[in-house]
């Protein structure tokens, strides 16, 4: 059995976008318009495909279906993480995500959207939007009805290595000039609140303000319980970022060899800096992989590098 399954991501082009995957990532992507890394995907709406060895070519969903032994035999109908790299050139729309059940319920059996952000980048004086000052519903309903998007809207500052936990039912956007890479469920259901008056081809994007009404967590959680700032952390060391029922994820700086262990079926595996090797497979900067279920009971790293792990 392959230990190290190296993918190759799928791109996405937004109006938001620009030139800093290709530019910092390396990416092979042509356009300045390039939101989106879906590095490791087996969503529909963009899949990752092997890069290389037995199952060169393969989908990541064909891969989950037909050889569930990589993964440990993990139970589930469909592959249950999305890890992407977003590039904010532009603000993205203020946005919100259904769990599960609302999910489930109105969006024909999709998953819901619990995601989280490592932050890579940002401005000195970086600041995403995460929740809201709204009280009550009646409160926030009249604060969306009424365009009070200033008073609403809650901003925090972050800086590079932040973790930004965004839990369904989080008003939540990123801003221009940071850059994150995201951990989320295998979903693509986004309802938008705001966009700014933007347009795309000549007409106002679609917004979703009923739903959004219906899924918004009122009151929003604390602004603790959602930003943390990590210490920067040693060499050869883990460091778990954030960890919730749909998925942990964490990040080692490896200097030199480092080899740890887990219980988990796979690991979803990025390299944020640096190059080196996960076993005997080299890897550099913007590298994205699947540690299988043989490897992932001790895995086997060495170079300079910095990578996030995820889980479920």
């Amino acid at each position: 059995m392959d230990k190290v399954i190296l993918l190759k991501p799928y791109f996405s082009h937004t109006i938001w976008g620009g030139t800093k995957l290709r530019d910092e990532f390396g990416y092979d992507e042509p356009g300045d318009d390039i939101g989106e890394c879906w590095g490791i995907s087996a969503h529909p709406s963009g899949e990752s495909v092997v890069a290389s060895g037995e199952f060169k070519g393969l989908k990541l969903s064909e891969l989950w279906n037909d050889h569930r032994e990589l993964f440990g035999n993990t139970e589930g109908d469909r592959f249950p993480l999305l890890i992407k790299i977003i590039d904010a050139n532009k603000d993205l729309s203020i946005q919100v995500h259904p769990d599960d059940a609302y999910a489930a319920e109105h969006e024909n059996g999709s998953l819901g959207k619990n995601e989280c952000w490592y932050v890579l980048d940002c401005p000195e004086d970086g600041e995403l939007i995460a929740g809201h000052n709204a009280s009550s519903k009646e409160e926030l309903v009249d604060m969306i009805d009424n365009g009070r998007w200033d008073e609403l809207l809650r901003r925090v500052k972050v800086k590079p290595g932040d973790m930004i936990r965004i839990d369904s039912g989080t008003i939540h956007a990123i801003t221009a000039g940071v850059c994150v890479l995201e951990t989320q469920q295998s979903s693509d259901i986004t309802y938008r609140l705001y966009d700014y008056g933007r347009l795309q081809n000549g007409k106002p994007r679609p917004l979703h303000l009923d739903k959004s009404k219906d899924v918004i967590t009122v009151p929003a959680a604390p602004v603790e319980e959602q930003v943390y700032h990590i210490a920067d952390e040693t060499g050869n060391n883990i460091s778990k970022l954030v960890e919730t029922k749909y998925f942990t994820v964490s990040k080692i700086k490896v200097n030199g060899e480092y080899t740890f262990e887990t219980d988990a079926g796979f690991l979803c595996v990025s390299v944020l800096n640096g190059s080196g090797k996960v076993f005997d497979t080299d890897v550099k900067k913007g590298s994205h992989m699947l540690v299988t279920a043989e490897g992932a009971k001790e895995v086997r790293l060495s170079g300079d590098m910095e990578i996030i792990f995820s889980r479920v």
